[in-house]
């Protein structure tokens, strides 16, 4: 009786909210759509803290949330791999998606930014990772709030984005000065996998090698690739490889140990917010946090 009663409750109360149903992908992402949304709608994230969303699988709970949401906001350009069936098939049916990173002025991969023929862009050629940039996020809760605006225009949405966006611009201020302490010919980076590119680019640095080949976490590097990226750490003097908190740092601490000189391992929340609290519990503090582990193991 007392389970029944507590259904009947949950679905009363569903039924009693009828502020919009907003379905976000990664929780980096629910960060910004909270900031933005406030209390005017509700917000569920599909990935808990600590997932590789490269490597994540809804469950049918999660998946019936997106086909039942009034708006699905996903970052896009690959990196949902085990969610893009799900978000096609909502699509198909009418529902509102609005896939971030496509819209943000995204960049190619370094490694096809090398090869580049100038032709158009291929699936894969654009890197996902836009939100390690504070000032494309700003962009983006102005996006979230212009499609928060077509389901529901009684809510001023757009100056909650301002407000926020202001944030993250002030963020922004503060990582540069953060990243000031690193000299110029420090200002190389060994990633785990390519999610600093847009860190890079906004901030002065170059990705010049990383464990795992391409945007995804999902492919395996070789003997011969791991050697070469070894050579490479010994003669640009590499100080330290910069692992994720969503992946096992045994390669890259394996890389570090081959060295010829002492280099640091050095754990960055890249995919995933840290937990409530943490000084990574939120994507400003996050990507602030990179930014002083960056700057310490740097200068």
């Amino acid at each position: 009786m007392l389970l029944l009663f507590l259904v009947a409750t949950a679905c009363s109360e569903a039924i009693a909210d009828d502020r919009p149903l907003v379905v976000v992908t990664t929780n980096l992402l629910g960060d910004v759509v909270r900031n933005v949304a406030g209390d005017d709608a509700r917000v569920e994230v599909l990935m808990p803290l600590g997932v590789d969303p490269h490597d994540f699988e809804p469950s049918s709970r999660q998946a019936s949330l997106v086909v039942e949401a009034d708006l699905v906001v996903a970052n896009g350009l690959g990196l949902e791999e085990g969610l893009e069936d799900v978000i096609d098939a909502a699509r198909g049916d009418g529902a509102l998606v609005l896939e971030v990173a496509e819209l943000v002025d995204p960049l190619r991969f370094a490694e096809q930014d090398a090869g580049d023929d100038g032709g158009e862009d291929e699936p894969g050629d654009l890197d996902p990772h836009v939100w390690m940039d504070p000032i494309r996020m700003a962009q983006a809760a102005r996006l979230i709030a212009d499609r928060l605006a077509d389901i529901d225009s009684s809510v001023d949405w757009e100056a909650r984005a301002e407000t926020y966006a202001a944030q993250l611009e002030a963020a922004h201020e503060r990582i540069d000065a953060l990243l000031s302490a690193v000299p110029s010919d420090r200002r190389l980076l060994v990633t785990n996998h390519e999610a600093l590119g847009y860190f890079a680019s906004r901030y002065g640095f170059e990705v010049v090698g990383v464990v795992i080949p391409g945007g995804s976490t999902l492919a395996e590097p070789g003997s011969e690739e791991l050697a070469a990226l070894v050579a490479l750490i010994d003669e640009l003097n590499i100080q330290a490889v910069f692992a994720e908190s969503t992946e096992p740092s045994t390669l890259a601490r394996a890389i570090a140990d081959e060295a010829d000189h002492p280099v640091t391992v050095v754990t960055l929340r890249t995919e995933s917010l840290g937990e409530p609290g943490s000084p990574a519990g939120t994507l400003i503090g996050m990507l602030e946090e990179n930014a002083r582990l960056i700057a310490d193991a740097l200068s």
